[in-house]
């Protein structure tokens, strides 16, 4: 058994023809470099590319793995040249039983099962080309699609105030779902174990946490630890239901207060609630025209006071990506890069007197902060991040 870093969500922008996939994320997220940035600077070992349904972007793995460059895994997945593996998902869109929509990831083995599932959902949705599109279809029906083709099924970003099954949708996922049929939970920006585990019906299901990246910087942003015998999608998915040994050993992602949702956010007099949580409307001047936090919905249907964690429930590792760091930036990061090869390398591995004998103590010092959460923080909400702030 051996460690890898896994992250599951990863969107692409444009096909290599530029074409759009995914309207909202960078151009420069094609195929071919989300594989190089995942392998050559990220230092993931295996990245889920989640509009792999998109009949361009499936022509383009076709295409990679007929000149060579990816490898079909025997257990499921792509290979590129034995540093990054590669999952093939899907992010499909669903409205929920009494309005609102929710993103949920489908995971499948192989090209041809992706490619039938492909051909599944182009019957539903109105642009088969473009990613996270709605579909005229029930999340339990999904369900049912992902087991037959022997495929992984998530719920994404479950908090979130926008396209979530627990932000917009429902009080329970048990209204839209069979909860024994779901693999993982993405826990999404603005939240983590202690807020999720506040919610009891989420007890047996894994966490996963992944960067949902629109850019090729915000790759890696979130992430995952697992143990498996080798990377491929068997594995992966038996460490997601923890199987034979294989689990999650560890959740690594943004603080919560970092996150874009974090806090309600009041859009009449466009102030970030500091009360305690539920903020459901606006303390200052009463609207209800707010865009609600995720710790504020969390709170608002929690049936805990304090969350209970599982036994198979890992660690929740706070990290401050470098790109929010003060004084870090792209050339920074390139002279980081260029001596320790990686960001996991960076994040994990170098010590502080490594780092300080390139970009010096104080950066090196705030890396070592950010490491564990421990830089001060000015709380996000209303689709702004937060930032680091203060004084440290």
């Amino acid at each position: 058994m051996k460690e890898y870093f896994l992250d599951l969500h990863i969107h692409i922008g444009r096909t290599k023809g530029g074409q759009a996939v995914k309207i909202t994320a960078s151009r420069d997220l094609t195929l071919f470099s989300i594989i190089r940035e995942a392998a050559e600077r990220k230092g993931i070992d295996i990245i889920g590319i989640i509009d792999a349904s998109s009949p361009p972007v499936l022509d383009e793995f076709r295409e990679l793995v007929k000149r060579g460059e990816l490898t079909p895994l025997d257990r499921g997945g792509l290979s590129y040249q034995g540093k990054v593996t590669i999952l093939l998902g899907a992010e499909v869109e669903t409205s929920g039983p009494s309005g609102g929509t929710a993103h949920f990831g489908i995971w499948l083995p192989d090209l041809e099962r992706m490619g039938e599932f492909s051909r599944w959902l182009a019957d539903r949705v109105t642009n088969p080309v473009l990613s996270s599109q709605r579909a005229n279809t029930t999340a339990s029906e999904l369900q049912r699609v992902a087991d037959d083709f022997g495929g992984m099924f998530i719920i994404n970003h479950a908090f979130t105030p926008h396209k979530s099954v627990y932000g917009n949708c429902v009080a329970s996922a048990r209204e839209m779902l069979d909860l024994s049929r779901v693999t993982a939970l993405e826990l999404g920006l603005s939240s983590d174990s202690d807020l999720a585990d506040l919610l009891s019906e989420l007890q047996d299901i894994t966490f996963v946490s992944n960067s949902d990246a629109h850019s090729l910087a915000k790759i890696g942003r979130e992430y995952n630890r697992i143990i498996i015998q080798s990377p491929s999608f068997e594995e992966v998915k038996k460490s997601l239901l923890r199987q034979e040994g294989r689990s999650v050993t560890a959740n690594y992602g943004l603080t919560p207060a970092l996150g874009k949702y974090h806090r309600t956010y009041c859009l009449q007099c466009k102030q970030i609630a500091t009360n305690p949580p539920p903020v459901i409307q606006c303390p200052k001047c009463e609207s209800a025209h707010v865009v609600l936090g995720v710790i504020d919905r969390i709170h608002e249907i929690a049936d805990r006071k304090k969350p209970v964690h599982p036994a198979h429930r890992p660690p929740y590792y706070y990290q401050v990506p470098l790109e929010f760091i003060p004084k870090i930036g792209k050339r920074t990061i390139d002279k980081l890069l260029a001596e320790f090869g990686t960001e996991m390398n960076i994040l994990h591995r170098a010590t502080e007197d490594d780092l300080a004998r390139i970009v010096g103590e104080r950066i090196a010092n705030d890396i070592v902060l950010a490491r564990t959460g421990r830089l001060p923080l000015v709380t996000g909400g209303g689709g702004k991040y937060g930032r680091v702030g203060g004084n440290h």
